[in-house]
């Protein structure tokens, strides 16, 4: 069976696979320039990769604060930390003691 162009079988076919084809296009497009797409992967590993630096640095940071902590502890504090701080935020001394002015 032989269709002719004015048949309107053959234009809503036509129709039909025009609107697939413009879909299929449209999702291709989204898979490679999309926010996850082919093009966004190098700079998603790069992000990564940077935030995995940040963590570490972070961890880091407060795992040195969690000595720090520690040493403070009320029932058994660091004779040494106790007397730093005392002596920056109280600008306490031993009268033995020379106090040097550093500029910075």
């Amino acid at each position: 069976m032989r269709r002719h162009r004015g048949d309107p079988r053959l234009a809503k076919e036509s129709v039909t696979q025009g609107v697939a084809l413009v879909c299929l296009l449209v999702l291709a497009a989204v898979a490679i320039a999309g926010p996850s797409g082919l093009l966004a992967w190098s700079e998603n590993q790069r992000m990564l990769e940077q935030r995995r630096g940040e963590v570490k640095q972070l961890q880091s940071q407060r795992d040195e604060l969690q000595n720090r902590v520690a040493l403070l502890d009320p029932r058994h504090t660091d004779p040494d930390l106790t007397g730093e701080l005392l002596r920056n935020n109280l600008n306490v001394v031993h009268p033995d003691e020379m106090v040097l002015m550093l500029k910075r």
